[in-house]
């Protein structure tokens, strides 16, 4: 457990006062659930890591259960790459279980909801079902089959399990309440007629339990403790409840929900059914394309367990919703691989370099230390010749003062080797430099110990031996997206917002030979360069890296470069920009993918531009779809302001308030509450 010095997140502040309550230590018990309909991401590893942790910290089990409640869009090979994932992340699993293994008792407990009035048939079709539910402000309306007679449901309920109607005939239903304000609790479904084969049972069932009727029943008869969901499961809490309470003994543990926030990505999405797409157009090679956020992704890109679950800890648990920055997962693993990547000299861009004082037909072995940042990381040896390769951006005929590489009469240090001076270059019929001439100080080798080796020079540069080099192919990854939340844009599709230079091919670069030998799962980094990792489609014939992440952030630093270049135009249109309706419509359609410093300001700007709006301008605005959020909690916010200013209230501003308090969304509820 965390020592009392330590910070409680909230979730471990609840575990904490259950066990001071009176829970015994050995009844916790937790559980990850996913479903095997997609690979798992780096929004799952944050609850891998929350659960798996706390199992951890309080030796407490923790259950592997897979959700395949659906079989039209489950597979075995997402049960498989799901298992391998939390394995390759340093996790255990208690018990591996399945919804699957409770198909019989979750059968059996539905039985006993229609025998008890509790549970109907219903034939309508799925339109007319919804438009009975009403709305937030508006009761439902009973079905014309709520009150069947229960031999009747029942008769029914056995005939859709043996496979005798057709999908979409009829559902299970259970009977609550209609009038609730919980739109959930509007007598849910509870089954439904799939007449497909599923992955494990085959066709021994043609109906399939609704995840809310397995989900609490299934933690029930697992004896789950904790049942950690994230935050859109809040209004649904109400209705766990309403089901266990159907078939809960008083001698068991009663499981209890509690939530928290999804982890979101920036440059990415983290939709299965958005990643599903990617794949499936052939915008990226599969779901373990490097540039993609799953695991499986990550992974092969040269991300280590370690650091994400070190990302995972640092972003920590929150009750909102919001959106974390890319850098922060590229800071982890820039952090890790620092102290455990072989450093290693790579050439992606060569051109040839010429040391004319160097005796031809001369090799020595150089010693290059493996990783000044590991203690006893060791060292290896790097072949050293008259003729080696350079990069091409590390030359330059005429340089400026600040320009430290290679210049005509300039020195520089080969990394691990000599001391050269730019004398001449070749160049071909196009005036394109394809040789470089030098001279070197032959008595300034590194660690030879000689007063000319211990002269300082301002650029040190990487370097191969023609001789020695081995080709390879490099992959250099970048952001897939070029916008920071690109599907928040409701208009249009996240597709617009593709990087269209995702993905670098370099087929020709050049290798010091020790590279070789890398194996899958080995951690280098090309000096100067990056870090990078041996992709699986490498072979002994033909090498392929594929690019982690460079040394610096390089975003951080074209982002900072463009906000200066914007400045001066942006200070020459201040004051001819949008309207201050439609810049509130702008911010608020990003707002749900803010967090911290980011939310505050924002919300401050529509704050500000509010009380320039008139009522006749925000009105139209509260009809906007439920799904965009942002766009509600905008107007929402912009109401505030002009009831403040004096607005006098009207039924439809009383309805759009009620729909915001009746909202899944923490921070739209919050802002409906302000102005109640």
């Amino acid at each position: 457990m965390k020592e009392a010095s330590e910070s409680l997140n909230f979730l471990e502040h609840i575990i904490a006062e259950d066990l001071k309550s009176g829970l015994s230590k050995d009844k916790l018990r937790f559980r990850f659930p996913p479903e095997p309909n997609g690979y798992l991401h780096i929004g799952h590893a944050a609850s891998i890591c929350l659960n798996f942790g706390l199992g951890e910290d309080h030796q407490a089990p923790v259950n592997l259960r897979f959700d395949d409640t659906n079989p039209i869009k489950e597979e075995q090979e997402f049960v498989d790459s799901i298992k391998n994932d939390i394995d390759w992340l340093g996790f255990k699993w208690a018990n591996e279980l399945y919804t699957s293994d409770y198909f019989q008792q979750l059968y059996d407990w539905a039985i006993e909801l229609i025998k008890n009035g509790k549970a109907y048939i219903d034939g309508q079709s799925p339109e007319l079902i919804a438009e009975q539910k009403g709305t937030p402000t508006s009761p439902g309306k009973p079905s014309p089959h709520r009150e069947r007679p229960i031999e009747e449901n029942l008769e029914i309920f056995e005939k859709m399990k043996n496979g005798e109607f057709e999908a979409g005939s009829y559902v299970l239903r259970a009977k609550i309440d209609m009038a609730s304000p919980n739109m959930l609790m509007r007598d849910p479904l509870m089954y439904r007629i799939i007449n497909r084969a599923h992955h494990r049972t085959g066709t021994d069932w043609c109906i399939y339990p609704m995840y809310d009727w397995a989900h609490g029943q299934s933690d029930y008869i697992e004896q789950i403790s904790h049942s950690l969901c994230t935050l859109e499961f809040k209004s649904h809490r109400e209705l766990y409840d309403w089901f266990l309470d159907q078939i809960y003994d008083e001698n068991k543990l009663r499981p209890k929900q509690r939530e928290f926030a999804r982890r979101n990505l920036s440059y990415t999405v983290m939709s299965k059914r958005k990643l599903l797409e990617l794949v499936q157009t052939k915008t990226v090679a599969g779901w373990d394309d490097p540039r993609m956020p799953t695991i499986s992704g990550l992974r092969r890109r040269g991300y280590t367990p370690e650091s994400i679950r070190k990302f995972s800890e640092i972003s920590g648990i929150s009750k909102r919703d919001s959106v974390t920055d890319v850098s922060l997962l590229e800071y982890a693993i820039r952090e890790d691989l620092n102290k455990r990547a072989t450093r290693a000299m790579a050439v992606i861009d060569p051109v040839k370099l010429i040391i004319t004082n160097y005796p031809e037909g001369k090799t020595e072995m150089l010693e290059a230390e493996n990783n000044p940042e590991m203690e006893n990381s060791g060292s290896h040896e790097v072949p050293f010749s008259r003729e080696l390769y350079i990069e091409k951006e590390d030359f330059k005929e005429n340089a400026g003062g600040k320009f430290f590489r290679l210049t005509i009469g300039q020195e520089v240090r080969l990394k691990n080797a000599y001391i050269i001076k730019g004398e001449s270059v070749v160049k071909d019929d196009k005036g394109n430099i394809i040789e470089i001439h030098c001279t070197a100080d032959l008595d300034s080798r590194s660690g030879s110990g000689t007063e000319a080796s211990m002269r300082k020079v301002k650029g040190t540069l990487h370097w191969v031996s023609i001789q020695h080099a081995i080709k390879a192919e490099i992959r250099e990854y970048d952001r897939l997206f070029l916008d920071e939340a690109p599907d928040a844009h409701g208009e249009k599709s996240f597709m617009e917002f593709l990087n269209p230079e995702s993905l670098k091919i370099t087929n020709e670069a050049y290798l010091e030979p020790f590279l070789q030998e890398a194996k899958l799962e080995d951690k280098f980094q090309f000096q100067r360069v990056g870090y990078f990792t041996l992709d699986k489609d490498a072979t002994a014939d033909h090498l392929i890296f594929n690019k982690t992440v460079g040394l610096k952030d390089s975003w951080a630093k074209a982002q900072t470069k463009e906000q200066t270049q914007a400045q001066p135009q942006q200070q020459k249109q201040q004051g001819q920009g949008r309207s201050p309706i439609n810049e509130i419509q702008k911010i608020s359609k990003k707002y749900t993918n803010l967090s911290g410093a980011k939310l505050e300001s924002a919300r401050a700007d529509i704050a500000k531009l509010a009380k320039d709006v008139t009522y006749d301008e925000l009105e139209p605005l509260f009809g906007t779809a439920k799904k965009k959020v942002g766009t509600r909690i905008g107007v929402t916010i912009a109401l505030g302001v002009l009831l403040k200013k004096g607005l006098e209230r009207n039924e439809a501003i009383n309805t759009f308030v009620q729909a915001g308090l009746e909202d899944d969304n923490e921070l739209l509820v919050e802002e409906a509450k302000a102005i109640e």
